[in-house]
């Protein structure tokens, strides 16, 4: 246990140190390498781990993919313009649907991608519009909660939720029809915490006049409305390939891959640019980091955790969603919601308890809110930032995040009991 949680907190410290620009992916790699030649993790575990993460892996790539395509020919920009027209100059009312942009692009094209598209997009149009630094800093730090607040309704809008579904067989449909009320439920109670605390920032009139017209910025306009229909198909595939057992990620990655085909047939966007600039790094980190945390189960922590889980089973349905909720979320904050879901995911196996299960999705995407290096979603939203010459520190953002995130999560939590 001593080594397996050493490799782990090692491997955790260098990524968020990130020391001479070493990167998340490669720090994780690194620790897996580590972890395997150490006989933590054997041979064995490897295509165990690769067997529980290659779908979700696979299907992030694909809705990375398509978001930038998608990025490139201007979707993201325009809705983001329309968003500020709709607001007819009402400041309030353009942070509302600023959040619901937000909601609504991380739940269909991830937490990551919401994070890594939409924020430099909202910071532009914030800087256009001349909003002074708390407005500007109220605006990304609600478009930061809601990329993982709002990744809760499909298997596809986080990564932790595609593992969890793979892990315990839970269909396309299935999944849906248990987390669309608590989505609707973390949008709504999103919006009023977070108005709530940021409000004194929040300016009551805004100049959208200084914005350009939203049909300016589409490169072909037959490929925007075309990617609409083609995002509705695609939507349909899923519940499709729920019907005959087909993973996710064939939908996922062969969707992203179809519409970078047609775009680039299309002269308008270049795919290996495309290529070039998907973040990989996430792809590294994920599988690096999932080895590491292997060992941790090796070494007996999902036992002990298994123990906790089912004194919490015994005592009530209230009691053990909330607790299992609150758990993940805390794991997730202080060592980050990827090992945090394969770890309990593992713990809850033969408890039997699905609204558990629920509740571990659930903590493992709300809590990681709580510190800057919760979520994966959170490291590129940061990082993003200060590429953007905006710096948030440790503090100001555990502030802020304890603050926010423990209501939220509560009220979500009750939603599935």
């Amino acid at each position: 246990m001593i080594l397996a949680s050493s490799i782990f907190l090692i491997t955790l410290i260098f990524v968020i140190w990130q020391p001479r620009g070493l990167q998340i992916g490669t720090t994780a790699v690194v620790g897996g390498i580590v972890a395997f030649t150490l006989g933590v993790v054997s041979f064995n575990d490897l295509f165990i781990v690769w067997d529980i993460v290659w779908d979700a892996t696979l299907a992030f790539i694909g809705i990375i993919i398509l978001s930038l395509v998608l990025d490139e020919i201007g979707f993201f920009e325009w809705c983001a313009l329309k968003m500020a027209k709709f607001s007819n100059g009402s400041g309030r009312k353009m942070f509302i649907y600023s959040i619901l942009l937000g909601a609504l692009v991380s739940a269909l094209f991830a937490n990551d991608g919401a994070a890594l598209i939409l924020t430099p997009i909202l910071l532009a149009k914030m800087r256009v519009l001349k909003l002074n630094a708390k407005t500007i800093l109220a605006f990304l730090l609600a478009g930061g909660f809601i990329s993982d607040s709002a990744s809760l309704p499909f298997v596809f809008s986080n990564l932790t939720n595609i593992v969890t579904a793979n892990y315990f067989d839970i269909g396309f449909l299935e999944y849906f029809s248990n987390m669309f009320l608590p989505f609707v439920v973390s949008v709504i109670a999103t919006i009023v915490v977070l108005f709530l605390v940021l409000r004194n920032d929040i300016p009551k009139i805004v100049d959208i006049d200084l914005l350009k017209a939203a049909e300016s910025v589409l490169k072909h306009k037959a490929l925007f409305y075309f990617s609409w229909i083609f995002l509705g198909m695609l939507l349909v595939g899923y519940f499709i390939g729920d019907i005959y057992d087909i993973p996710i990620s064939v939908f996922a990655l062969g969707g992203g891959l179809l519409f970078l085909l047609i775009s680039a047939l299309l002269k308008t966007v270049e795919p290996a640019k495309i290529i070039k600039d998907a973040p990989w790094q996430v792809v590294w980190f994920s599988l690096g980091l999932y080895v590491v945390v292997y060992g941790l189960k090796n070494a007996g922590l999902t036992e002990y955790l298994t123990i906790i889980l089912q004194d919490l089973n015994t005592m009530g349905n209230l009691i053990a969603v909330i607790s299992t909720g609150f758990i993940s979320a805390f794991l997730s904050a202080f060592m980050n919601n990827m090992p945090t879901i394969m770890i309990m995911d593992i713990a809850l196996k033969d408890i039997g308890n699905d609204a558990m299960i629920y509740a571990n999705i659930v903590g493992c995407n709300l809590g990681p809110k709580m510190t800057p290096f919760g979520s994966l979603a959170t490291l590129l939203w940061l990082h993003t930032l200060n590429q953007k010459g905006i710096k948030i520190g440790f503090w100001q953002y555990s502030k802020f995040g304890l603050i926010v995130t423990p209501p939220i999560l509560l009220v979500v939590l009750l939603t599935l009991v």
